[in-house]
């Protein structure tokens, strides 16, 4: 089995080329359906078949498609490709440009990853816990639609594990600042007093929530929620203390707001660059500080070219939430050491799975001969024989069938590789015991006479 991850994220690629791969929650089991249907293939298609495991997490600073697939050479090329042309067309661009600014890692360096993406170690904040919940909802989608298999509920399971034990076990999340934080921090450094300002949110949703709550700890003149969903807009309101307007009033109220804060789920921007130019006209030139924490954006990015306006993405607050100091790096490195460990309990894990196929071969060998020798047993009883003599059929039978294919192996074997047979032979069957010395030659002839009998050929 082979796990693949396949994605780009705010270190590879700029937020405006994220925006084109960003996936809505409720777009998520669609798109790995159709995904999923991709790199099976049909029965007709001409690449080797193959039957993955998806699942995809996207957010503000990452879009990753995790794979996991029971193939080696062709197979597993087939599934790379479709997976990178699939992305490609997602997000309108050629696959040769995706590659640029995208990561392929395969078995413990997807586990790695995978590890410090849940516990905070690759975010924009370092150990922010956003990241957690939305990875739990990745594997609800994945799950809903039907792709998400063993081996990637392992992964990810293991990866919460982890994720539990980093922020249990270290202080990686107390030396560093929230996006909500950073943003109040700059907002501050434009407005002498943020008591004097109003605030507008728009949006309704956690990333929303965290801002406003950031900003009411200092108790601005006047908050509002502009959400396309009133009911849930006002829900937010009264638990903020704030106002509730409608979004499609948002571009004649614009003016009344010194700081916006947008994080919506749009596809397509929402505050345009006329509708700011209007609103500083009515505010006489009086700034307006803006953030956009959208992936895609919700505000249009001419608008930072404006005088005035202070715009800034979630790329611009990056510089603000990665600070560095000695008690960070020590908390980094315990935590490290600890999705190490977790790497190679999956890798371990991932090593073992490959010999599942022969576990349940030689299971369902063994239960075709205990299944013949049943049927035998049953069919001497019902002649009257004597159940010890049956019994001892059964047993004698059962043994012989599963020493046959070994002894065989061992008496064919050439000079030069019999004795790594005989050793493999005795330490399967005999688990370090000394060899006992057998009755006669005949006992250990494949295919040869014992006391009760000839030995037959293993169905025989």
């Amino acid at each position: 089995m082979t796990v693949l991850t396949l994605g780009l994220n705010h270190q590879t690629a700029a937020v405006d080329l994220r925006g084109r791969f960003a996936f809505a929650v409720d777009q998520l089991a669609p798109a790995l359906k159709h995904l999923h249907e991709r790199l099976t293939g049909s029965p007709q298609s001409a690449q080797p078949a193959i039957h993955p495991e998806v699942a995809l997490l996207s957010t503000c600073n990452r879009t990753e498609l995790y794979c996991a697939v029971n193939g080696v050479g062709a197979s597993l090329e087939s599934l790379r490709l479709n997976a990178v042309d699939w992305l490609a067309q997602i997000g309108r661009v050629s696959h040769d440009e995706l590659l640029r600014h995208t990561y392929l890692l395969e078995n413990s360096q997807a586990a790695r990853h995978a590890f410090r993406v849940a516990s905070g170690l690759d975010s924009m904040v370092l150990g922010e816990p956003q990241i957690l919940g939305q990875m739990k909802q990745a594997v609800r989608e994945a799950d809903t639609a039907g792709t998400l298999g063993t081996t990637l509920h392992q992964l990810f399971q293991r990866s919460f594990a982890v994720a539990k034990e980093v922020r249990t076990s270290t202080e990686i999340g107390a030396h560093s600042i929230s996006m909500a934080a950073a943003a109040v921090r700059l907002a501050a450094e434009l407005f002498e007093d943020l008591g004097r300002t109003k605030v507008l949110f728009v949006g309704a949703g956690e990333m929303i929530e965290l801002t406003a709550t950031h900003f009411a700890a200092r108790t601005p003149r006047t908050m509002a929620v502009a959400n396309r969903t009133l009911e849930r807009g006002e829900k937010l309101a009264t638990h903020l203390g704030a106002q509730a307007i409608r979004l499609a009033d948002l571009p004649e109220r614009l003016h009344e707001f010194d700081i916006v804060v947008s994080c919506t789920a749009s596809t397509l921007p929402i505050i345009g660059l006329g509708a700011v130019e209007r609103a500083l006209k009515a505010r006489k030139r009086r700034p307006i500080f803006m953030v956009d924490l959208a992936v895609p954006r919700d505000i249009e990015p001419e608008v930072a070219r404006l005088d005035d306006i202070y715009l800034y993405t979630v790329d611009d607050l990056s510089a603000l939430v990665q600070t560095a100091g000695e008690k960070r790096q020590a908390a980094v490195a315990q935590a490290e050491a600890i999705i190490e460990t977790g790497v190679q309990g999956f890798v371990s894990w991932l090593d073992q799975r490959t010999t599942v196929p022969l576990i349940q071969a030689l299971q369902a060998q063994a239960d075709d001969w205990r299944a013949t020798e049943i049927a035998r047993a049953r069919k001497l009883l019902a002649k009257g024989e004597d159940i010890e003599t049956v019994m001892d059929a059964l047993s004698r039978g059962l043994t012989q069938k599963m020493l046959h294919g070994a002894l065989a192996e061992l008496h064919s074997a050439d000079a030069r590789h019999r004795p790594q047979v005989a050793a493999s032979l005795s330490r399967l069957f005999l688990r370090g015991e000394p060899p006992r010395r057998s009755a006669g030659p005949a006992d250990a002839r494949p295919g040869g006479t014992s006391p009760t009998g000839p030995t037959k050929e293993p169905g025989a």
